[in-house]
């Protein structure tokens, strides 16, 4: 699905009640290559830490939406440049950072889009903690590896199965 307005998505969804269809909450700015970005979402946790996303980003990202749940902290930023343009490099579709990033003119040329809370200059510890693919919850919203992501100007929904 490259072309959606998640306007549009709402719009279609907007009688569902099983949960499968939810909206995070308006809480990201865009600081990467564009707004408008989907893709099948990998979870990770990992507060102040960001040895996991490395280790994510490094992997083929085969389309895939990395959601890092770093618990809304913007105090360390978990994406700069060097990782973005990793996951770029490794053909992830794009990142949402519940929390800070930073270097923006180099997440701007990294070529990948990313969501995040905040710009903050501090880069975080590296203690190889956080966990992939377990549930994680943003600002209310659960987000479960295996949902698919859909972002834009307008904002970020979530569904459980890919939509048509």
């Amino acid at each position: 699905m490259t072309q959606f307005s998640t306007c549009d998505l709402c719009d279609s969804h907007e009688d569902d009640r099983s949960g499968s269809f939810r909206v995070l909450p308006p809480v990201f700015s865009d600081f990467g290559s564009s707004a408008r970005f989907c893709g099948e979402v990998l979870t990770l946790r990992c507060p102040e830490d960001n040895s996991r996303v490395r280790e994510a980003v490094a992997q083929p990202g085969l389309g895939r939406v990395l959601v890092v749940d770093g618990g809304g902290s913007l105090r360390r930023a978990l994406v700069g440049g060097n990782l973005a343009s990793l996951a770029a490099k490794n053909g992830w579709a794009g990142l949402v950072v519940h929390g800070a990033v930073r270097d923006l003119a180099e997440l701007r040329a990294a070529g990948i889009p990313v969501k995040a809370m905040a710009l903050v200059p501090m880069r975080t510890a590296k203690r190889g903690e956080g966990q992939a693919g377990e549930p994680v919850e943003i600002q209310g919203v659960v987000v479960r590896t295996g949902d698919w992501l859909y972002a834009d100007e307008d904002g970020v929904v979530l569904s459980a199965a890919k939509l048509a």
